[in-house]
């Protein structure tokens, strides 16, 4: 994988944390690090990319990271720490990242049920 499609996929994750999360990082990158997230708190994270892997699997390694940020950063902030929310069940426990039919998706964990693909969930 290239630094390009690295920043397209980190690009379709951070798309679902601005759509739903309410605490927003300060995203920075920079040639020896890599890209970062950065919490109000000033708490970081850094995004690896997946070793290989197709393109889904990329996507859901790189959302599992995000989820981690986003529930460290809510929680930081004294918010309910799950995201993305599950719309069949909020504040009960966060969507999963999978791939499905070579798809990365978002599940509902208790149904097993998609609710939408990685980078289009909707805004709240």
């Amino acid at each position: 994988m290239n630094d390009v499609e690295f920043s397209d996929a980190v690009e379709t994750v951070l798309r679902d944390l601005r759509a739903q999360c309410a605490v927003q990082p300060d995203v920075r990158s920079d040639d020896t690090i890599g890209i970062t997230l950065w919490a109000p708190d000033g708490s970081g994270q850094g995004l690896t990319p997946h070793p290989d892997g197709t393109a889904a699997e990329l996507l859901v390694h790189l959302a599992d990271q995000v989820q981690d940020w986003a529930v460290e950063a809510l929680w930081s902030e004294g918010l309910s720490a799950v995201w993305p929310q599950c719309p069949t069940h909020p504040d009960t426990h966060p969507l999963t990242a999978t791939v499905r039919t070579d798809a990365a998706v978002w599940v509902c964990p208790k149904r097993g049920t998609t609710v939408a693909r990685i980078g289009e969930l909707k805004t709240h």
